[in-house]
């Protein structure tokens, strides 16, 4: 009997491969590749897809991209939205850039309240407000200013998709840095300890939100919603039963907006292999006040350094090289000294 559940799992194996993965601050989604849920996919892909008012293209590309050859870059939006709301901030913004030659990805985390010029307003503001002011497009047209690098295409989920995709997949675990406890949209308070803790939906979602009792602020908040967003990926890459993704399709259909083709996003699965050695990448700033409103100011140095970094991922410009002994080796960004862009601003506390 032992053999005969064994070919019979072996068997079931084959039929799951991964096609894509999908989270909240994120844009892949790992599902069964079996006949109805593809099906499903494409028909919850058709439903949530909407057209920007640029266009299909990038105004920073020549021609439009294709994700099956071209290196891209995704924006990834969690909206702070109630269901009484039209409009609404971005609680979380993130970019994912692609690059085919060597199927890396490399997520970047843009905190919310970092202080940037508004496409189309002319104004220093908070770049969540962006999505306020002018919906996707503006907040687009800003990202792509701020970081000097085109964005292909985007995904924006609310949190309440986010909670139901993590109770999908029956919940994650994270190394949690110290105890605090911070209440969740169901106006429950949640305790988090520090260590490994499991999480359901809503505790995920408070864990990632909390930014007061962080002495880090903005970075720390970026670096746990990296953190969350990094175990959902590794928990969709077990999920094994169909059911599941089924939950997970009925969670994002009515609170998920995009524009990718499902044919984008099944050219996604080259990227399968490296979901688990996502670069990621945080801009330094200082915490400040400005007629009493605080804001996450980037350094400048390290804006040009994640600027560069990025648009040699993306190929738009020849990777920088150090000459070691009269030989040209790749740049370090990530080792000490020059050019390290995950460094801790000085905490200020908040009210």
């Amino acid at each position: 009997m032992s053999n005969l559940a064994s070919r019979s799992q072996k068997r079931k194996k084959k039929g799951r491969k991964v096609l894509l993965l999908i989270s909240l601050f994120s844009v892949l989604l790992l599902v069964g590749c079996a006949t109805y849920v593809t099906l499903k996919i494409a028909n919850v892909t058709s439903n949530v897809q909407v057209d920007l008012d640029r266009g299909a293209k990038s105004e920073k590309r020549v021609e439009a991209v294709d994700p099956s050859k071209d290196n891209i870059s995704i924006l990834l939006l969690g909206e702070d939205r109630r269901p009484d709301e039209p409009i609404s901030r971005t609680d979380a913004i993130m970019v994912a850039t692609f690059n085919k030659s060597d199927n890396s990805i490399i997520l970047t985390n843009i905190p919310r309240d970092t202080r940037v010029n508004i496409a189309g307003r002319e104004r220093i503001d908070k770049i969540n407000h962006a999505h306020a002011f002018g919906g996707v497009d503006m907040i687009i047209d800003t990202v792509e200013e701020f970081l000097e690098i085109p964005i292909d295409y985007f995904i924006r989920v609310d949190f309440q998709a986010f909670i139901a995709i993590v109770d999908a997949i029956g919940g994650i675990e994270v190394e949690v840095p110290f105890d605090f406890t911070e209440r969740g949209t169901d106006r429950v308070w949640y305790e988090f300890t520090e260590g490994v803790q499991h999480l359901n939906g809503e505790e995920a979602l408070a864990y990632t939100r909390m930014r007061k009792q962080d002495p880090r602020g903005d970075i720390g908040r970026g670096q746990r919603q990296q953190q969350v967003m990094q175990a959902i990926i590794e928990k969709s890459a077990t999920i094994q039963s169909i059911a599941r993704f089924d939950d997970v399709l009925e969670a994002i259909q009515d609170n998920i907006s995009l524009n990718l083709s499902f044919g984008n996003m099944v050219a996604l699965h080259s990227y399968a292999s490296s979901l688990k050695s996502i670069e990621q990448m945080q801009i330094r700033g200082e915490n400040v006040y400005i007629n009493s409103i605080y804001y996450y100011d980037p350094v400048l140095e390290s804006v040009a350094e994640v600027q560069t970094r990025l648009q040699e991922h993306l190929g738009l410009i020849e990777p920088r090289t150090l000459q070691v002994d009269g030989e040209g080796v790749e740049y370090d960004y990530e080792g000490s000294g020059t050019s390290q862009v995950e460094t801790e601003p000085e905490a200020v506390t908040t009210n």
